[in-house]
């Protein structure tokens, strides 16, 4: 039933507008902080429960929706040519389905995780509402529908960030949006110059662009793609507009990091994907001045967060910039515009998501815990909490790309994708730069590793095992194991990915 792409959309979005609605139904009544506080505590059960069965019932019903078949719904139209269109295909499956799997993790973690920072209503309102507007980016049939979307993802998704209400929070948001909009604006440049050069701005492995129309325009339409990519990019935290990125992050509740780091970047992403593989195709950008500055801007991103990363001491931060970094990987695969980089690239994509969700959902657990938030503090754990620091073991190793974790397998087919680019300087230039970020990453994550189990100073006897609450431990012992094995069982993914690509590169 094409209908469910709707109903996807809608039961987490209205789930979360009636969150809202009865949280600030609270603050109208001026309950005093005391009473306020007794009010949540008595019905944070109602609550998780309610959050835990929209969270379950609207994955069930999306990923039903996702993998059922091609489905295609038109709400409105708009203007001539132009329609509020839903359209369901591989690529939005494989995003959508990485969105369900953050969504779970994180919001059956944060029943526990919140309890610390308080607000529940509000914070599940607008995480439940995210939810929603993202499934209907994953669903979007064209490039204004997902326009659309994508704004309302930048609206939607800042009250998570400055949800503690502090000043330096406010203060991130504020930055977050401003450099949002700013990307959203290049893209909505783009967008006016390709509905006149395009036949149609419907998604369409290989594009639509109208060579006659296109005919002694070349110049201007590449400076309107490389606009979109630009402006697109932001989300994605690729220079030159990356700082608000591990400024926004840090200040989140953890779990919100999480889904920052881990899904919405990779927005970015998908908007790119959709604009360079889907409308203009990826043959216009071959040889051309925007495929260079596009590479070279992706690994110059690469390095940059890297080394960041390796020299910041608070731990949320350490892990935003390895984040700018990391999601610079995918951007370089796309742009080598080869079946290998584009392979690579949702690999990685699907790598990353695993990893760093972990990842931050175990800074939340040190923070929950014991308050700490600077790698110095980070001694003696892994006799104290075991499973919780062999998970985040074995999540860097996956980040640094240890074989036979999937951290391995996407950066083969990157290096593979830029060696087989033919692309001088940059055929081997590309690979050279992922290695040394590698490196950079052992060198910001594996020491926490050591100083956990390895503390020196530490007598066996005071130490007492005390892994976290269960429903924080689990999701982290899940997403580890995803990230080990679509590692040792990369084929299945592999023959996934390659159907997309082939669609669009062949």
């Amino acid at each position: 039933m094409k209908e469910l792409l709707l109903v996807s959309i809608l039961l987490p979005s209205l789930a979360g507008i009636i969150l809202l609605a009865s949280a600030f139904a609270d603050v109208l009544k001026k309950k005093s902080k005391k009473q306020l506080k007794a009010q949540a505590k008595k019905s944070q059960t109602p609550l998780h429960l309610f959050v835990g069965a929209i969270l379950a019932v609207s994955a069930a019903v999306i990923l039903y929706t996702a993998w059922s078949g091609e489905k295609s719904l038109t709400l409105f139209t708009l203007v001539d040519n132009i329609s509020f269109r839903l359209s369901l295909d591989l690529l939005g499956s494989f995003f959508v389905t990485i969105v369900c799997i953050g969504w779970l993790a994180a919001g059956f973690y944060s029943f526990v995780y919140m309890s610390h920072e308080g607000g529940e209503k509000s914070f599940f309102g607008w995480f439940l509402m995210v939810f929603g507007v993202l499934v209907g980016l994953c669903f979007s049939g064209n490039l204004v529908t997902m326009y659309f979307f994508f704004e309302l993802m930048t609206l939607t998704s800042m009250p998570l960030v400055l949800h503690n209400g502090s000043r330096e929070a406010i203060m991130a948001a504020l930055k977050y949006l401003f450099y949002s909009m700013c990307g959203a604006y290049g893209a909505l440049f783009g967008i006016f110059f390709l509905f006149r050069y395009c036949s149609s701005l419907d998604f369409a492995a290989g594009g639509h662009l109208n060579m006659t129309l296109v005919s002694g325009h070349e110049g201007i339409l590449l400076a309107a793609v490389f606009a979109m990519i630009l402006g697109f990019g932001v989300k994605a935290g690729m220079l030159p507009m990356h700082a608000w990125l591990p400024t926004a992050h840090p200040v989140a509740p953890s779990p919100a990091s999480a889904v920052l780091s881990a899904v919405i970047a990779k927005f970015g992403v998908f908007a790119i994907i959709r604009t360079v593989f889907y409308v203009v195709g990826p043959e216009f950008l071959k040889g051309t001045w925007v495929q260079y500055a596009w590479m070279t801007l992706a690994l110059l991103t690469v390095f940059m967060g890297s080394m960041l990363a390796y020299r910041e001491k608070v731990f949320k931060k350490r892990l935003a910039y390895s984040t700018v970094s990391q999601v610079s990987y995918v951007l370089y695969g796309l742009s080598v515009l080869t079946a290998d980089g584009f392979t690579g690239a949702l690999f990685h994509t699907m790598a990353h998501f695993f990893i760093k969700t972990g990842l931050f959902l175990t800074a939340g657990v040190f923070i929950f815990k014991f308050g700490y938030t600077k790698v110095e503090e980070l001694r003696g754990l892994g006799k104290k909490m075991p499973i919780l620091m062999w998970s985040y073991t074995f999540l860097a190793l996956a980040l640094i790309g240890i074989p036979p974790t999937g951290g391995f397998i996407s950066k083969w087919y990157l290096a593979a994708g830029s060696l087989n680019s033919g692309i001088n300087f940059f055929s081997w230039f590309g690979p050279v730069v992922l290695l040394l970020s590698a490196l950079l990453t052992a060198g910001y994550l594996l020491p926490i590793t050591i100083n956990g189990f390895f503390p020196g100073g530490e007598s066996e006897a005071e130490v007492k095992e005390e892994d976290p609450h269960l429903l924080m431990l689990l999701p982290i012992v899940i997403l580890t194991t995803m990230a080990v094995l679509i590692g040792l069982l990369p084929n299945v993914f592999v023959d996934l990915i390659s159907r997309i690509t082939n669609a669009v590169l062949w």
